[in-house]
Parts: C-alpha cells; sequence; structure tokens
C-alpha cells in the first residue's frame, strides 16, 4: 500500500511548514481510494509506519489526526462525480514524513478550496470537529494549494517530537 523515499514527495514540500528538505530522515506515503475504508486503512498505515520509526508512542495523537484529515478529505475535497473508476487514480493520498523533532502528516486531495474549521460551539454534534481536533492534538497545522505536476492542496499537521535525550 505505501512508498518510501523523499524524491516522491519533493513537490508537496512547498506546502509544508518551513522545514528543511535535506534534513528528512524519514518518509513514507500511501494512496487512498475514494471510499470510508480509506480512513481505516490511512490508521493501519499509520500505525506501521511509526511502529518502523519507533514512534509508537506518538501513535494516538498522530492516528486521531490522521483520521480527520483523510475524512475530510474524502468527505468534502473530492469531485461530487467520483466514480469506481477513480480507484485507479485515487485521488488522496497520505504522506508521512520525519525529521529528527518533529513529524509531518500531510494529506494531498484534488480540491483547490481550503479546509474551513467549523465553530465548535455545539460539541453534541456529529460532525464539524474535525479541525478543531487537529488544532488540539497537533503542534500546528495548515494548507496549501498544489502547482506545477500536481493540483489540488495539501493540508498538513505538524508535530513536535522528543529527542531522544528526552
Amino acid at each position: 500500500m505505501g512508498t518510501n523515499g523523499s524524491t516522491m514527495l519533493e513537490p508537496l514540500r512547498q506546502g509544508l511548514p518551513p522545514l528543511d528538505p535535506a534534513a528528512v530522515s524519514s518518509a513514507a506515503s500511501c494512496a487512498l481510494p475514494a471510499r470510508c475504508e480509506a480512513v481505516r486503512d490511512a490508521r493501519q498505515f499509520t500505525r506501521g509506519t511509526l511502529d518502523q520509526w519507533d514512534l509508537a508512542d506518538r501513535f494516538d495523537d498522530v492516528c486521531l489526526v490522521v483520521s480527520e484529515l483523510v475524512t475530510n478529505a474524502l468527505r468534502h475535497a473530492l469531485p461530487t462525480h467520483a466514480s469506481p473508476a477513480s480507484e485507479q487514480c485515487p485521488p488522496v493520498r497520505l504522506h508521512l514524513m520525519r525529521w529528527t523533532e518533529r513529524l509531518v502528516c500531510a494529506v494531498r486531495d484534488p480540491s483547490h478550496d481550503g479546509p474551513v474549521a467549523r465553530g465548535t460551539d455545539d460539541f453534541s454534534a456529529e460532525s464539524g470537529r474535525g479541525l478543531f481536533l487537529v488544532d488540539s492534538f497537533s503542534d500546528s497545522w495548515g494548507w496549501h494549494p498544489l502547482a506545477g505536476r500536481l493540483s489540488g492542496k495539501v493540508v498538513w499537521a505538524l508535530f513536535q517530537l522528543r529527542s531522544a535525550g528526552e
């Protein structure tokens, strides 16, 4: 399901927070089909990747944020005419990138519209709290439209990692 390597992620870096792309120590990516099972697949991919990177202790927070970002992409960023044929070219992609003291989760989708954070006044509502959760559980987040070969946008969340001595 996933691939490793930073060269594939190079076009995405234009939309991420200012980090030295040459300092990325690990990167992994997976394509996600336009179906509800993609959220489960994203969580499984995240768990496996964080286990490989010895970051299993960050799984709960990172997984929650990945779930919200992927859910938002599937719900709000896909064209309404998406068909089963779109599975041949999955429209949503999850990227995980690790620097020495930072982890970035980025979800790429085909929409050019930025994410809209809804008010958090009604915590009993069944939806609308996704970006509030992303903001609460990550150290920062943002989005950026893509240009060049890629169209759409990337929504990212950054997590600070403890250094080995902490």
